[in-house]
């Protein structure tokens, strides 16, 4: 007993699972992968996953890998003839032995899920798309069993503030599938382009999918002159969608459309100026990174252009019908999102159309406008067989009757509408935005916040006092205001959505940070055969800054990971480690410009170098100049 229970604990730290599976057993010996390897399937529709194991590994390896319907197979990938109810759709058993590799499942889906888990065990190589010579095939012997604990794991990507080809979003489906994500959130629309065609209204993608390429901060540039070509951007034609679509269900991914409304909708009410109320929406232009909506410090965000549909406006409501009508056609998955986040009301306050809305259906303010609005959204999206979810502004002024809620500003929406008897799917910006920051502002191309891997790991979809029974799951979102290249975007999502995956698949129980720590520098290995950017973030030192009663400020070092040696120096030089240790909160020396800082392991840099000046530093801590 006493080994066995060795056996366990030791799986953590020898073996490099992300999402941590719920029972690991590490055995002696390894399975050597060997020439004319034979992998035996006893259902058809497991086919694909085989053969695209069977590609990889050939690829890598240069070993001949066959698959057969017949014959013993030192690989058997096996659905299982009755159903196991513990491991239930997604769930699976891989048993390795110095012999044979064996997996069961009650589903294709399982299946697929055990050889993501099975790649992990093979050497790094495995992840190149030329032969590596020179490697030991082999993986450890182990038994697992797995399940995940939500059934919408999700990644949300934004193609509509910068537009990413059919092969891009093809490409971040492989990557993702690799974590045991099955849903892909799909932002098609928003204020600087729509990004799907729609045949019953071709002007969305003639005119609204397109705009003045720009590169620096977003939201920073000037308006573009009226000469500028509009002629940065793109679309999916329904024929890419479909491609898509089938390309995500080879590999059990469902995809999730978004189409942003009232709100968000420029790019729709440029294409069609007779969707507004509001006059002069005809000289309204796609959005290309210039300042449009007003985010004041303290009061509600209003907008300089009105870039809503007009809940009054009666030809709104055919439009809307004819784009769901032709998304519903498209896309199989049971919701589609209608957006209902950010919306700008202050046209609507001066409007006379709202006015008379408002009188005639006895609606008080201007949430109720809005919850009027989705309420008939939710009948027209109903009427082509889906079901509605939204970002949980929908629930101000009264939530649809049957609406499913997406919870970003924080959790207390998700716990509102749970309460109320509501599906859930939560993804709080604090624990999952992708687009954040994730090291010192210094040092990251900036964003208006920062979410560092710990944190995300920390992501819990359950609050406190919420049945678990509507809360379907969570997901990590990548907004791409800020994100104008794949590499980028790459960068953005390694390896915090490792630990959103980790987050939505793996028991509670089962999470550690500093196992996890010790994982995810294992797959930037991975990451590193197979060119994929990521961040090394977590390395680098986090400042932390207070002032103490004299209202001098206070300097806090620490890091992420555990085993760092923190360095820093006030003399504008650059630190090593034969320079100060970091120890305890530092006093600023007088008249010091700047902070330079810097993490060490076993006698080497890991982490960036971070230069802040006290100027900086006082202002984030709150000292006025003096």
């Amino acid at each position: 007993m006493a080994i066995c229970l060795l056996a366990v604990r030791s799986a953590f730290s020898q073996l490099s699972i992300i999402p941590e599976p719920v029972s690991t057993l590490i055995k002696e010996g390894h399975f050597k992968f060997q020439n004319n390897l034979i992998i035996v399937v006893n259902n058809k529709e497991v086919n694909y996953t085989a053969s695209a194991f069977v590609k990889q590994l050939s690829d890598a390896s240069g070993l001949k890998v066959s698959v057969s319907s017949t014959g013993p197979g030192a690989i058997r990938l096996l659905l299982n003839p009755s159903p196991e109810k513990k491991i239930g759709d997604e769930g699976y058993h891989l048993d390795i032995s110095p012999d044979r590799i064996e997996i069961h499942a009650n589903t294709p889906a399982g299946i697929y899920y055990a050889v993501q888990t099975l790649l992990q065990l093979l050497p790094k190589e495995i992840e190149s798309k030329s032969q590596v010579k020179g490697i030991a095939w082999e993986a450890p012997c182990v038994s697992i069993m797995d399940y995940p604990r939500f059934a919408w794991r999700g990644l949300m990507f934004d193609v509509s503030r910068h537009f990413f080809t059919k092969k891009e979003v093809e490409d971040f489906i492989d990557e993702m599938v690799k974590y045991k994500y099955n849903l892909l959130h799909l932002t098609l629309c928003n204020d600087e382009g729509w990004r799907i065609e729609i045949k019953s209204l071709p002007k969305l993608t003639q005119v609204g999918a397109w705009n003045v390429k720009r590169v620096g901060y977003f939201g920073t540039f000037d308006p573009p002159a009226p000469d500028e070509p509009r002629d940065y951007g793109g679309f999916y034609t329904q024929d890419d969608i479909r491609e898509i679509l089938q390309y995500a269900k080879a590999r059990y991914v469902n995809i999730l459309p978004e189409i942003d409304m009232p709100g968000h909708s420029l790019a729709a009410v440029v294409s069609y100026p007779e969707l507004s109320c509001t006059e002069g929406a005809e000289n309204y232009k796609v959005n290309s990174g210039e300042p449009f909506i007003v985010w004041p410090a303290k009061g509600h965000f209003y907008g300089l252009i009105d870039n809503t549909l007009c809940p009054a406006n009666e030809k709104v409501y055919p439009f809307i019908d004819k784009v769901i009508t032709e998304i519903a056609r498209l896309f199989p998955f049971e919701y589609i999102h209608v957006g209902g986040d950010e919306c700008s009301r202050n046209f609507w306050e001066k409007s006379e159309a709202v006015k008379q809305l408002m009188q005639k259906e006895n609606l008080k303010t201007l949430d109720e406008v809005q919850s009027y609005f989705e309420k008939r959204v939710e009948k027209i999206v109903e009427s082509k067989g889906k079901k509605m979810i939204g970002w949980d502004e929908i629930l101000e002024g009264g939530l649809a009757p049957n609406a499913a809620v997406m919870s970003w500003r924080g959790i207390k929406g998700g716990i509102e509408a749970a309460k109320m008897g509501h599906e859930v799917v939560m993804t709080p910006t604090n624990y999952c935005y992708l687009d954040y920051m994730q090291s010192d502002e210094s040092i990251e191309p900036h964003v208006y916040s920062t979410l560092l891997l710990d944190t995300a790991y920390a992501f819990e979809p359950v609050p406190d006092g919420v049945d678990e029974k509507y809360v379907k799951g969570g997901q990590a979102n990548l907004w791409t205001e800020q994100v104008f290249n794949v590499r980028h975007m790459q960068y953005m999502l390694w390896p915090r959505s490792m630990a959103t995956a980790e987050c939505l698949w793996s028991p509670k129980e089962k999470k550690n940070w500093d196992l996890f720590a010790k994982k995810v520098e294992n797959q930037f290995d991975r990451l590193d055969v197979e060119q994929v950017k990521y961040a090394r973030a977590f390395f680098d030192p986090v400042i932390t800054v207070k002032k103490d009663a004299k209202d001098s400020l206070v300097i806090e070092l620490s890091a992420e990971v555990k085993g760092l040696e923190i360095y820093y120096c006030f003399d504008n030089t650059h630190p090593d480690n034969f320079y100060p240790k970091y120890a305890e909160p530092l006093p600023v020396p007088k008249q010091a410009y700047m902070i330079r800082v810097i993490t060490y392991r076993d006698g080497k840099p890991i982490g960036r170098e971070i230069s802040v000046t006290i100027d900086e530093l006082k202002k984030r801590a709150g000292i006025k100049k003096g």
